[in-house]
């Protein structure tokens, strides 16, 4: 059933959209999150930055692609975590206009522990739900994101690719 069916349903009306309730329940993970993240002396952006450098040593314009930040923006977040021995940062040996990221040793750590306070948040939020339930509301939820471009990074993070490939990812 189409969303706009839901609208025109009676029954339907009198529950909020899907859309509504992932912003309601996307609130509540954002404060949850800066509260669990506080005492590690994170933020869910800097834990968004560490998670995704797990992957691997990246560009700077790779990871700002992979998580959706303005690359300028970008950079006072690294410096931040640069200036706290979380990431380390090094010219390109190829290209020395490039300069390469990844978790130092302490980020990594760091984020261990700020991947178990968030999911921590995560388990209290989904109480409700049994482990099949959250299992297929993760697949759900992966699947919309996919579908709508959110799931997948522009570019691979070994690369600066990211400048010849945003045009694919600006398509509809």
């Amino acid at each position: 059933m189409a969303t706009t069916d839901l609208v025109n349903n009676a029954r339907a009306r009198s529950l909020p959209l899907s859309g509504m309730l992932l912003v309601k329940l996307g609130r509540a993970l954002q404060h949850g999150f800066n509260d669990a993240l506080k005492p590690i002396e994170l933020t869910p952006r800097h834990l968004q930055v560490l998670d995704e450098l797990r992957q691997g040593p990246m560009s700077q314009q790779a990871l700002a692609d992979r998580v959706g930040a303005d690359p300028t923006k970008l950079v006072g977040l690294l410096n931040e975590l640069e200036g706290r021995s979380l990431v380390l940062r090094r010219r390109d040996p190829v290209d020395r206009r490039r300069h390469i990221v990844e978790n130092s040793r302490e980020g990594e750590a760091r984020v261990d522990a700020a991947l178990a306070a968030a999911a921590a948040v995560e388990d209290e939020l989904l109480a409700a739900l049994d482990h099949e339930q959250r299992a297929q509301l993760r697949e759900l939820l992966v699947l919309a994101a996919e579908s709508s471009g959110l799931g997948e990074p522009c570019a691979d993070p070994t690369t600066d690719a990211a400048a010849d490939e945003q045009d694919a990812c600006d398509e509809p």
